[in-house]
């Protein structure tokens, strides 16, 4: 049920951006838009998350995204948009914009799937976890001690 949520909110994410960019510069049916949403979508899913993102942790997977989105929709903008325009500056565009959201989608991702952290984080944390910091309640060793140093006698007799 995970899978679908995120893969939810990421053809959300994506379909606004592809319909924002893509719409308004370029004359494209609807249909075609949402075609092209839903396969960056899933490429972006596949590639960058369930691979990319596993293995390599977030700053990887959102720098590869940004590359996997730009292809994605300047060869399916190629496919499926009518007409020249700038379109390879509107993928451009769009790839970053994309990129932008999945480093969000992405810390998602982790926080309901623990088990994508790589065996260092979740090692580090387990050491730093096992740290304690001991706090006494006497602010003075000596006085509770029972011993006297004398150079500290000397200091207070002064």
């Amino acid at each position: 049920m995970d899978h679908v949520k995120i893969l939810g909110i990421k053809f959300i994410t994506i379909s606004i951006t592809v319909l924002s960019l893509f719409g308004i510069f370029n004359d494209v049916g609807l249909g075609n838009l949402v075609l092209i949403s839903l396969l960056t979508t899933i490429i972006s899913y596949l590639i960058g998350d369930m691979f990319i993102l596993r293995r390599f942790g977030n700053v990887a997977a959102s720098i590869a995204d940004f590359g996997l989105a730009f292809v994605s929709y300047w060869l399916l903008g190629s496919l499926f948009i009518v007409g020249g325009g700038p379109l390879l500056l509107i993928a451009l565009a769009a790839a970053f914009f994309t990129a932008c959201a999945e480093a969000i989608i992405h810390i998602y991702i982790l926080d309901v799937f623990t088990n994508f952290r790589g065996k260092e984080d979740s090692e580090d944390y387990g050491a730093m976890g096992k740290l304690q910091t001991e706090f006494a309640e006497e602010m003075d060793v000596d006085e509770h001690s029972g011993k006297d140093d004398p150079l500290r006698k000397q200091k207070r007799d002064r």
